[in-house]
């Protein structure tokens, strides 16, 4: 009984990778340099993010005055890393612009260094890497590919396949990997070197793919998460943090009217302070971390401050503060470790497909693990390959027996 369905499972296994094989090299390979993502555009572009200390640091609200002021826009957010030597990034709303542009700026003399609109040549590669991660470089392509969808939705669409056949092939591979007899378990954790390249391929395959095999499954259950609407939604009802979207009902004339009064009477912003504002932070925060701190505007709205733990070891999952405009009395605290642990996974797809799961620690062994992906398709086909060869120089020598027989 066990052996049809083990050759059932193989089969699976086989065309699931044939098929997926080269996307899935694309996208691992993308995913492998993307890892690592931050770290290489702050070691590229380190003068951006990275400052000499000298003499004593400037307040956030000289340097929210200083920027303001030589760009003649509001500051409406800031990013704030607690270390001495990092840049402040703040996000200033300039006319004609439909986002918020963030600019570096020096904490000790208020020196714009750079601005998010000058695209650098680490960014542009890492642009590069994300694309074909995401939508395989098609969403780069100008001209229609097909009248149906747009090319990057195609691309989210072909790779979302390619990742559930993946997925596909680590559930099955497990399977296949566990031996028919179980004295011999052992054989399948190690790789013999001294075999010819082809019994090295053969565990190369096996047992890096199972050494890789938690980080494979979770890069691969989380993917679809961007490709298919049906898929983000199964995935946010199985672990409770479903929103259904919701339809504002349409407004009348007469409230339209009242609205865009009352939105003219509100115009007059609060002053608020950027310290005091981080000051109330680090009292209800007490760690470690980077700070985002976005304030409101039009005249109304509140000040929203998410704090992140940063290290080795960082667990992830942001913190968040709501805080009253005028009094900066917190209105609304919600902290990551107060939700419920089905909860705490379902808002933390992001971070287990990237690694970022448990800081530096777990991105290394995404790395590792997103490498190995890389070259399992490369690795499968070769031991298809051999098989295939190996058959057909069977069928050959049977059919020449066969001959002699007859003869």
């Amino acid at each position: 009984m066990w052996k049809p369905i083990r050759k059932f499972l193989n089969d699976i296994h086989l065309y699931a990778g044939l098929i997926s094989g080269l996307i899935v090299i694309a996208v691992c390979l993308s995913g492998t340099i993307y890892v690592y993502n931050t770290e290489i555009r702050e070691f590229a572009d380190s003068e951006r993010y990275f400052v000499q200390k000298g003499g004593n640091r400037l307040s956030l609200d000289k340097l929210k005055s200083e920027v303001e002021q030589q760009l003649g826009a509001e500051v409406v957010g800031v990013n704030v890393y607690e270390s001495d030597d990092r840049s402040v990034q703040f996000s200033v709303k300039l006319e004609g612009e439909e986002r918020p542009v963030t600019y570096f700026v020096n904490p000790y003399s208020a020196a714009i260094l750079a601005d998010s609109k000058e695209r650098t040549a680490s960014e542009e590669f890492m642009g590069y890497m994300f694309s074909l991660h995401r939508w395989l470089l098609l969403d780069r392509v100008e001209e229609p590919i097909l009248e149906s969808m747009g090319n990057r939705d195609l691309g989210r669409f072909i790779n979302g396949i390619a990742t559930l056949l993946f997925l596909l092939g680590v559930i099955t591979g497990i399977v296949i990997w566990f031996p028919q007899k179980v004295k011999n378990w052992k054989q399948g954790l190690k790789i013999k070197w001294s075999g010819n390249w082809k019994r090295v391929n053969h565990d190369l395959h096996n047992t890096m793919a199972f050494y890789s095999l938690l980080t494979l499954f979770l890069m691969a259950v989380t993917g679809p998460f961007w490709s298919y609407q049906w898929y983000r939604e199964g995935w946010q009802k199985t672990w409770d943090i479903y929103q259904a979207p919701s339809n504002p009902a349409p407004q009348s004339k007469s409230e339209e009217i009242s609205t865009a009064e009352i939105v003219e009477e509100e115009t007059v912003l609060p002053l608020i302070s950027l310290d005091e504002v981080l000051q109330v932070s680090n009292q209800n925060l007490d760690y470690a971390g980077f700070v985002r701190i976005s304030l409101p505007s039009d005249g109304k709205g509140e000040v929203s401050i998410s704090k992140s733990r940063t290290g080795f070891f960082a667990k992830s999952g942001s913190d968040q503060l709501t805080l009253d405009p005028n009094s900066l009395a917190v209105k609304e605290t919600k902290l990551f470790s107060d939700l419920p642990v089905r909860q705490q996974i379902g808002r933390s797809v992001k971070a287990l497909h990237t690694g970022e799961i448990f800081g530096q620690f777990t991105k290394f062994l995404w790395f590792l693990g997103c490498l190995i992906a890389t070259s399992l398709p490369i690795t499968g086909t070769l031991i298809w390959w051999n098989k295939r060869g190996k058959k057909k120089s069977s069928q050959r020598k049977k059919a020449q027996s066969s001959a002699m027989e007859v003869a």
